[in-house]
Protein backbone atom coordinates (compact mmCIF):
# COMPACT_ATOMS: atom_id res chain seq x y z
CA UNK A 1 0.00 0.00 0.00
CA UNK A 2 1.69 3.31 -0.77
CA UNK A 3 1.74 6.21 1.68
CA UNK A 4 3.64 9.07 0.33
CA UNK A 5 4.09 10.14 -3.17
CA UNK A 6 6.17 13.67 -2.99
CA UNK A 7 9.65 15.14 -3.15
CA UNK A 8 12.72 14.75 -0.75
CA UNK A 9 12.32 18.50 0.70
CA UNK A 10 8.33 17.82 1.34
CA UNK A 11 8.65 14.65 3.17
CA UNK A 12 12.21 15.65 5.18
CA UNK A 13 10.47 18.71 6.99
CA UNK A 14 7.86 17.38 8.76
CA UNK A 15 10.38 14.66 9.96
CA UNK A 16 12.55 17.13 10.85
CA UNK A 17 9.89 18.83 13.08
CA UNK A 18 8.92 15.99 15.00
CA UNK A 19 12.69 13.47 15.06
CA UNK A 20 14.22 16.10 17.67
CA UNK A 21 12.85 14.46 20.50
CA UNK A 22 13.27 11.36 19.46
CA UNK A 23 16.05 9.61 22.10
CA UNK A 24 18.13 6.46 20.70
CA UNK A 25 18.46 4.31 24.20
CA UNK A 26 14.97 4.00 25.51
CA UNK A 27 13.49 1.42 27.69
CA UNK A 28 10.47 1.33 25.43
CA UNK A 29 12.05 0.60 22.15
CA UNK A 30 9.29 1.56 19.67
CA UNK A 31 10.02 5.37 21.51
CA UNK A 32 12.78 4.83 18.92
CA UNK A 33 10.16 4.93 16.37
CA UNK A 34 7.77 8.02 15.05
CA UNK A 35 3.94 7.36 14.31
CA UNK A 36 2.88 7.43 10.77
CA UNK A 37 -0.69 7.86 10.03
CA UNK A 38 -2.45 8.58 6.26
CA UNK A 39 -6.19 9.79 5.86
CA UNK A 40 -6.20 10.19 2.22
CA UNK A 41 -4.16 12.67 0.68
CA UNK A 42 -3.28 13.88 4.70
CA UNK A 43 -0.59 12.41 6.66
CA UNK A 44 0.68 13.04 10.10
CA UNK A 45 3.99 12.55 11.84
CA UNK A 46 4.41 12.39 15.97
CA UNK A 47 7.13 11.52 17.95
CA UNK A 48 6.94 11.16 21.76
CA UNK A 49 9.39 10.44 24.43
CA UNK A 50 6.46 10.17 26.91
CA UNK A 51 6.80 13.75 28.30
CA UNK A 52 6.71 15.76 25.31
CA UNK A 53 4.70 14.93 22.33
CA UNK A 54 4.75 16.68 18.81
CA UNK A 55 2.68 16.17 15.84
CA UNK A 56 2.74 18.05 12.32
CA UNK A 57 0.74 17.27 9.03
CA UNK A 58 1.51 17.51 5.49
CA UNK A 59 -0.93 16.66 2.72
CA UNK A 60 1.47 14.18 0.68
CA UNK A 61 -0.67 11.28 1.06
CA UNK A 62 -0.84 8.86 -1.49
CA UNK A 63 -4.70 6.75 -2.69
CA UNK A 64 -7.75 6.85 -0.49
CA UNK A 65 -6.73 4.69 2.20
CA UNK A 66 -6.52 4.76 5.88
CA UNK A 67 -3.69 3.33 8.07
CA UNK A 68 -0.86 4.02 10.29
CA UNK A 69 2.60 2.60 11.25
CA UNK A 70 5.98 3.36 13.03
CA UNK A 71 9.16 3.21 11.87
CA UNK A 72 12.80 4.13 13.09
CA UNK A 73 12.92 7.91 13.14
CA UNK A 74 16.91 8.13 12.81
CA UNK A 75 17.02 5.81 10.06
CA UNK A 76 14.03 6.95 7.63
CA UNK A 77 15.87 10.85 8.50
CA UNK A 78 19.09 9.98 7.58
CA UNK A 79 17.94 7.96 4.50
CA UNK A 80 16.16 10.88 3.19
CA UNK A 81 19.05 13.47 4.13
CA UNK A 82 21.55 10.99 2.15
CA UNK A 83 19.25 10.97 -1.14
CA UNK A 84 19.73 13.65 -3.96
CA UNK A 85 17.62 16.41 -3.31
CA UNK A 86 16.04 16.64 -6.82
CA UNK A 87 13.54 13.39 -7.53
CA UNK A 88 10.68 12.31 -5.77
CA UNK A 89 10.17 9.83 -3.04
CA UNK A 90 7.38 7.00 -2.61
CA UNK A 91 7.16 5.37 0.72
CA UNK A 92 5.01 1.98 0.68
CA UNK A 93 4.16 -0.33 3.76
CA UNK A 94 3.69 -4.08 2.70
CA UNK A 95 4.32 -7.08 4.61
CA UNK A 96 5.14 -4.97 7.63
CA UNK A 97 8.14 -3.57 5.70
CA UNK A 98 8.41 -0.44 4.95
CA UNK A 99 9.73 0.61 1.44
CA UNK A 100 11.50 3.48 0.83
CA UNK A 101 12.37 4.31 -2.85
CA UNK A 102 13.84 7.46 -4.76
CA UNK A 103 15.11 6.70 -8.36
CA UNK A 104 16.96 3.65 -8.45
CA UNK A 105 17.58 3.32 -4.74
CA UNK A 106 15.43 1.42 -2.53
CA UNK A 107 15.23 0.86 1.76
CA UNK A 108 13.31 -1.67 3.38
CA UNK A 109 12.77 -0.73 7.23
CA UNK A 110 11.21 -2.64 10.03
CA UNK A 111 7.87 -1.56 11.36
CA UNK A 112 5.89 -1.60 14.72
CA UNK A 113 2.47 -1.66 15.07
CA UNK A 114 0.87 1.80 15.58
CA UNK A 115 -1.71 0.19 18.16
CA UNK A 116 1.31 -0.16 20.33
CA UNK A 117 2.78 2.98 20.21
CA UNK A 118 2.00 5.39 23.43
CA UNK A 119 0.89 8.68 22.76
CA UNK A 120 0.18 11.29 25.00
CA UNK A 121 -3.14 11.07 26.78
CA UNK A 122 -4.48 15.09 26.11
CA UNK A 123 -5.94 17.18 29.13
CA UNK A 124 -9.58 16.75 29.05
CA UNK A 125 -9.76 20.86 29.52
CA UNK A 126 -7.22 23.68 29.87
CA UNK A 127 -7.36 26.76 32.54
CA UNK A 128 -5.90 29.44 30.61
CA UNK A 129 -5.32 30.35 27.13
CA UNK A 130 -2.33 33.11 25.33
CA UNK A 131 -2.11 33.68 21.94
CA UNK A 132 1.06 35.38 20.72
CA UNK A 133 3.15 35.91 17.50
CA UNK A 134 5.74 33.21 17.41
CA UNK A 135 8.72 35.52 17.85
CA UNK A 136 7.74 36.92 21.16
CA UNK A 137 7.27 33.80 22.18
CA UNK A 138 10.73 33.01 21.26
CA UNK A 139 12.22 36.56 22.51
CA UNK A 140 10.92 35.32 26.10
CA UNK A 141 12.35 32.01 25.91
CA UNK A 142 15.81 33.11 24.80
CA UNK A 143 15.94 36.12 27.28
CA UNK A 144 16.09 33.20 30.07
CA UNK A 145 16.73 29.68 28.68
CA UNK A 146 20.56 29.86 29.90
CA UNK A 147 19.86 30.29 33.16
CA UNK A 148 18.21 26.87 33.55
CA UNK A 149 19.60 24.08 35.72
CA UNK A 150 20.75 20.90 33.88
CA UNK A 151 20.21 17.82 35.98
CA UNK A 152 19.97 20.00 39.41
CA UNK A 153 18.10 17.78 42.27
CA UNK A 154 15.59 20.30 42.97
CA UNK A 155 14.10 19.13 39.51
CA UNK A 156 11.46 22.43 39.54
CA UNK A 157 14.82 24.18 38.83
CA UNK A 158 15.30 22.59 35.61
CA UNK A 159 13.04 24.09 33.60
CA UNK A 160 11.36 27.36 33.08
CA UNK A 161 8.63 29.22 34.92
CA UNK A 162 5.83 30.65 32.71
CA UNK A 163 3.97 33.06 34.53
CA UNK A 164 0.35 34.93 33.27
CA UNK A 165 -0.20 37.76 35.19
CA UNK A 166 -2.57 40.72 34.03
CA UNK A 167 -1.93 41.51 30.88
CA UNK A 168 2.21 39.66 31.24
CA UNK A 169 3.81 37.13 30.41
CA UNK A 170 6.67 36.13 31.93
CA UNK A 171 9.33 33.87 31.88
CA UNK A 172 11.74 32.83 34.62
CA UNK A 173 15.02 30.54 35.15
CA UNK A 174 17.03 29.98 37.59
CA UNK A 175 20.00 27.44 38.44
CA UNK A 176 20.48 28.57 41.95
CA UNK A 177 23.41 30.72 41.12
CA UNK A 178 21.66 32.96 38.86
CA UNK A 179 18.28 34.31 37.37
CA UNK A 180 17.04 35.71 34.72
CA UNK A 181 13.61 37.31 34.07
CA UNK A 182 11.71 38.42 30.78
CA UNK A 183 8.36 39.77 30.47
CA UNK A 184 5.96 40.81 27.56
CA UNK A 185 2.75 42.94 27.86
CA UNK A 186 0.09 41.56 25.69
CA UNK A 187 -3.46 42.95 25.16
CA UNK A 188 -5.06 39.98 26.47
CA UNK A 189 -5.78 39.89 30.66
CA UNK A 190 -4.95 36.58 32.84
CA UNK A 191 -6.04 35.46 36.49
CA UNK A 192 -2.35 34.69 37.80
CA UNK A 193 -1.00 31.51 37.23
CA UNK A 194 2.74 29.81 37.12
CA UNK A 195 3.58 26.65 35.52
CA UNK A 196 6.69 25.14 35.21
CA UNK A 197 7.48 24.11 31.29
CA UNK A 198 10.31 21.17 31.24
CA UNK A 199 14.17 21.85 29.72
CA UNK A 200 13.94 19.70 27.05
CA UNK A 201 10.55 21.35 25.81
CA UNK A 202 11.78 25.10 25.77
CA UNK A 203 15.00 24.00 24.16
CA UNK A 204 12.74 22.26 21.42
CA UNK A 205 10.38 24.87 21.05
CA UNK A 206 13.36 27.27 20.57
CA UNK A 207 14.20 25.32 17.67
CA UNK A 208 10.36 25.59 15.95
CA UNK A 209 9.51 28.66 16.48
CA UNK A 210 10.21 31.24 13.74
CA UNK A 211 11.26 34.95 13.93
CA UNK A 212 7.55 35.56 12.65
CA UNK A 213 4.51 37.30 13.06
CA UNK A 214 2.20 33.99 12.93
CA UNK A 215 0.29 33.16 16.40
CA UNK A 216 1.29 30.57 18.78
CA UNK A 217 -1.64 29.43 21.06
CA UNK A 218 -0.60 27.78 24.25
CA UNK A 219 -3.16 26.67 26.33
CA UNK A 220 -2.69 25.70 29.96
CA UNK A 221 -4.08 22.77 32.03
CA UNK A 222 -2.97 21.57 35.59
CA UNK A 223 0.02 18.56 34.54
CA UNK A 224 0.00 19.84 30.50
CA UNK A 225 0.71 22.72 28.47
CA UNK A 226 -0.27 22.44 24.50
CA UNK A 227 1.70 24.68 21.96
CA UNK A 228 -0.83 24.85 18.35
CA UNK A 229 1.70 27.09 15.67
CA UNK A 230 1.95 26.46 12.35
CA UNK A 231 0.97 22.87 10.83
CA UNK A 232 2.66 21.73 14.57
CA UNK A 233 1.21 20.62 18.26
CA UNK A 234 3.07 20.22 20.66
CA UNK A 235 2.10 18.52 24.23
CA UNK A 236 4.12 18.65 27.50
CA UNK A 237 4.03 17.43 30.99
CA UNK A 238 4.58 20.33 33.38
CA UNK A 239 7.19 20.12 36.22
CA UNK A 240 5.34 19.71 39.32
CA UNK A 241 6.97 21.72 42.18
CA UNK A 242 6.88 25.18 43.57
CA UNK A 243 9.27 27.72 41.57
CA UNK A 244 11.37 29.85 44.12
CA UNK A 245 9.98 33.54 44.40
CA UNK A 246 11.57 35.33 42.07
CA UNK A 247 10.74 38.54 43.46
CA UNK A 248 12.58 38.21 46.49
CA UNK A 249 15.80 37.69 44.23
CA UNK A 250 15.94 40.49 42.01
CA UNK A 251 17.39 43.17 43.94
CA UNK A 252 16.04 46.74 44.59
CA UNK A 253 17.37 50.42 45.26
CA UNK A 254 21.15 49.83 44.34
CA UNK A 255 22.66 53.29 44.35
CA UNK A 256 26.30 51.92 42.99
CA UNK A 257 25.55 52.13 38.71
CA UNK A 258 26.56 52.60 35.47
CA UNK A 259 26.21 51.79 32.22
CA UNK A 260 28.54 50.23 29.75
CA UNK A 261 28.74 48.94 25.90
CA UNK A 262 27.54 45.73 25.92
CA UNK A 263 30.24 44.49 23.24
CA UNK A 264 33.43 46.25 24.84
CA UNK A 265 32.46 44.19 28.41
CA UNK A 266 31.78 41.05 26.73
CA UNK A 267 35.23 41.42 24.65
CA UNK A 268 36.91 42.09 27.61
CA UNK A 269 35.65 39.45 29.75
CA UNK A 270 36.16 36.74 27.27
CA UNK A 271 39.79 37.74 27.19
CA UNK A 272 39.80 37.47 31.02
CA UNK A 273 38.27 34.08 30.72
CA UNK A 274 41.29 32.85 28.46
CA UNK A 275 43.13 32.87 32.03
CA UNK A 276 40.46 30.76 33.78
CA UNK A 277 40.80 27.03 34.56
CA UNK A 278 38.09 24.36 33.21
CA UNK A 279 37.65 24.26 37.50
CA UNK A 280 37.21 27.23 38.33
CA UNK A 281 35.72 30.54 36.34
CA UNK A 282 36.31 33.14 38.38
CA UNK A 283 37.04 36.43 37.41
CA UNK A 284 37.83 39.32 39.87
CA UNK A 285 36.22 43.06 39.22
CA UNK A 286 37.05 46.18 40.95
CA UNK A 287 34.70 48.89 40.44
CA UNK A 288 36.18 52.12 41.31
CA UNK A 289 35.05 56.25 40.27
CA UNK A 290 35.59 56.22 36.47
CA UNK A 291 37.12 52.57 36.52
CA UNK A 292 36.22 48.87 35.97
CA UNK A 293 39.30 46.44 36.30
CA UNK A 294 38.49 43.06 35.14
CA UNK A 295 41.32 40.23 36.82
CA UNK A 296 41.97 36.27 36.50
CA UNK A 297 44.70 34.03 37.74
CA UNK A 298 45.12 30.47 37.37
CA UNK A 299 47.03 27.74 39.30
CA UNK A 300 50.58 28.24 36.95
CA UNK A 301 50.41 32.13 38.23
CA UNK A 302 49.12 33.08 34.58
CA UNK A 303 47.11 36.59 34.89
CA UNK A 304 44.74 38.41 32.68
CA UNK A 305 43.94 42.13 33.41
CA UNK A 306 41.56 44.72 31.58
CA UNK A 307 40.74 48.27 32.40
CA UNK A 308 37.48 49.46 31.26
CA UNK A 309 36.52 53.58 31.57
CA UNK A 310 33.59 53.52 32.73
CA UNK A 311 31.01 56.54 34.09
CA UNK A 312 30.96 55.83 37.34
CA UNK A 313 30.61 58.04 40.59
CA UNK A 314 29.62 55.48 43.34
CA UNK A 315 31.59 52.97 46.20
CA UNK A 316 34.59 51.20 45.70
CA UNK A 317 33.17 47.37 45.15
CA UNK A 318 35.64 44.64 45.06
CA UNK A 319 33.72 41.42 43.66
CA UNK A 320 34.04 38.26 42.22
CA UNK A 321 32.08 36.25 39.60
CA UNK A 322 32.07 33.32 37.61
CA UNK A 323 32.71 34.41 33.79
CA UNK A 324 30.34 31.72 32.47
CA UNK A 325 27.48 33.54 33.84
CA UNK A 326 28.42 36.86 32.25
CA UNK A 327 29.05 35.79 29.15
CA UNK A 328 25.99 33.82 28.95
CA UNK A 329 23.83 37.00 29.41
CA UNK A 330 26.16 39.92 27.42
CA UNK A 331 26.05 37.04 24.32
CA UNK A 332 22.27 36.80 24.57
CA UNK A 333 21.57 40.39 25.10
CA UNK A 334 20.90 42.33 21.54
CA UNK A 335 21.50 45.70 23.01
CA UNK A 336 24.07 48.13 22.61
CA UNK A 337 24.43 49.26 26.49
CA UNK A 338 23.72 47.40 29.45
CA UNK A 339 22.95 48.89 32.99
CA UNK A 340 25.11 47.29 35.88
CA UNK A 341 24.05 47.23 39.47
CA UNK A 342 26.11 46.82 42.94
CA UNK A 343 25.41 46.61 46.38
CA UNK A 344 28.35 45.18 47.94
CA UNK A 345 31.29 42.17 47.26
CA UNK A 346 28.82 39.98 49.25
CA UNK A 347 25.64 41.16 46.80
CA UNK A 348 24.43 39.70 43.92
CA UNK A 349 24.76 41.81 40.96
CA UNK A 350 21.89 43.36 38.86
CA UNK A 351 22.35 43.44 35.12
CA UNK A 352 19.44 45.19 33.06
CA UNK A 353 19.19 46.75 29.52
CA UNK A 354 19.03 51.10 30.48
CA UNK A 355 15.09 52.40 30.15
CA UNK A 356 13.60 48.87 29.80
CA UNK A 357 11.98 47.25 32.96
CA UNK A 358 11.03 43.98 31.10
CA UNK A 359 14.52 42.30 31.16
CA UNK A 360 16.50 41.57 34.82
CA UNK A 361 19.47 39.34 35.30
CA UNK A 362 20.50 38.73 38.79
CA UNK A 363 24.11 36.40 39.37
CA UNK A 364 25.49 35.87 42.50
CA UNK A 365 28.79 36.80 43.75
CA UNK A 366 32.20 34.34 44.02
CA UNK A 367 34.82 34.54 46.51
CA UNK A 368 38.03 34.61 44.44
Amino acid sequence: MQLVKTTRDTLLRPLQIVSGIVERRHTMPILANILIRKEGEGVSFLSTDTEVQITTKADIGSGPEVTGTTVAARKLLDILRALPETGDVTITLQNKRLAVQSGKSRFALQTLAAEEFPTVQQADSYSASVTLPQKTLKHLFNMVHFSMAQQDIRYYLNGLLLVLDGNNVIAVATDGHRLAFCQVETEQSFARQEVIIPRKTIIELQRLLEENDETVQLDIAANQVKLTFADIELISKLVEGKFPDYTRVIPKGYKNEFTIGRDELLRSLQRAAIMTSDKFKGVRCIITPGSMKISSTNADQEEAVEELEIDYGGDSVDIGFNVTYLLDVLNNLKCDQVNVALGDSNSSALISIPDNADFKYVVMPMRI
